[in-house]
């Protein structure tokens, strides 16, 4: 009886450290999941990632740094994935060897502080242009009284805040102004960091743009609406296409994708800017994420693709009440090819589906 009590208390002895390296390892957190980019959906990210992690996956940390950001990382795969509000192009995808993902739809807003104004100001494209080209002034200009009649417009100058970095909501915003006004798609035209005429103030990221509007009387900035509802900034009433002034909105959103190829086709990069929706918001936008196509290994693709693909499983309910609305069925449907897109070198398949 002695030896194999012997031999036994041996095994356990050399096993112990096995057993706590075990142990340690199994209470160790989920390794982190690293997203940078696009400034636009990024709150709603981070209620998606303490949403994902709540539900037993890995820790997921997104910086806000905008969309031009996000391309530059996802390219230098230094991120796991890079937001963008402004797509790459097929070819560019191609030559960069990224996949990019649609994940949701929402609006960039102009907002003013526009003291003692009692309803939410008019505008429409063309005259949103101008302002922006700084060629409206001050707001009690004749044709920004002639879009707002019996308005008590302030006497105030018109102080424009813009994005100070590359940015996919600047992208988005100059791509509208350039659509409704050849004076600006001329002297400016659309981009992520375009040359804007004059001076106006410049602030980093959509917070940024809120802060700067709040410390500046007479100022105009555009921000996601999601920024315009927990700040509780004052929206301008926009004209769309179908000639009626809109506030924005989920209902908004909705009704440009109804009136889009990305409803009618599952297009994730038809425009949705300017529909001719009775409801339609002017500015809508989708959003994007950018993954590495080729990456070493499936245990370095796998975090990233279980936070994003269940994302896309749960949008519907996570996307609800956040400012931003859900991808259509027809875009849904065309998402687990695009994710199959993904074929690390070492020839295995992540299983981002287990759960």
């Amino acid at each position: 009886m002695f030896l194999p009590s012997v031999a036994k208390r041996l095994a356990l002895a050399l096993l112990a450290p096995l057993l706590l390296c075990a142990a340690a390892a199994a209470a160790q957190p989920h390794p982190a999941v690293h997203g940078r980019g696009a400034t636009f959906p990024s709150k709603v990210y981070e209620t998606w990632a303490r949403a994902f992690e709540k539900a037993g996956g890995s820790a997921v940390a997104y910086q806000g740094t905008g969309s031009g950001d996000g391309i530059k990382q996802a390219a230098a795969r230094t991120v796991d994935f890079g937001g963008t509000d402004a797509p790459l192009t097929p070819a560019e995808l191609a030559r960069q060897h990224l996949v990019q993902i649609p994940m949701l739809v929402g609006g960039v807003v102009p907002v003013v502080n526009l003291p003692g104004l009692a309803a939410p100001l008019q505008l429409d494209g063309e005259v949103l242009a101008d302002i922006f080209l700084g060629r409206i002034k001050a707001w009690n200009d004749g044709r920004i009284a002639a879009l707002n009649p019996g308005a008590a417009l302030p006497a105030l100058p018109i102080r424009r805040v813009v994005r100070a970095e590359k940015s996919g909501t600047t992208d988005g915003f100059t791509r509208y102004l350039a659509g409704a006004s050849a004076a600006f798609k001329a002297e400016v035209g659309a981009g992520q960091a375009p040359a804007w005429p004059g001076q106006p103030l410049k602030a980093e990221g959509n917070d940024g743009m809120v802060q700067a509007l709040r410390a500046t009387p007479g100022a105009i900035a555009y921000v996601s609406h999601d920024r315009v509802l927990r700040d509780r900034l004052a929206a301008v009433r926009l004209r769309n296409a179908a000639g009626r002034f809109v506030l924005p909105g989920e209902a908004g959103f909705r009704a440009a994708i109804l009136d889009s190829d990305m409803h009618r086709q599952g297009d994730d990069l038809a425009t949705l800017l300017d529909r001719p929706g009775n409801d339609a918001w002017p500015i809508t936008l989708t959003s994007f994420v950018l993954v590495d196509a080729e990456p070493p290994t499936a245990d370095q693709a796998l975090g990233a693709l279980k936070f994003l693909y269940w994302c896309f499983m749960h949008g519907d309910d996570l996307t609800r009440g956040t400012g931003f609305a859900p991808l259509p069925i027809s875009v849904q449907s065309r998402l687990a090819a695009r994710f199959t897109q993904v074929r690390p070198k070492d020839g295995r398949l992540p299983a981002y589906q287990a759960f």
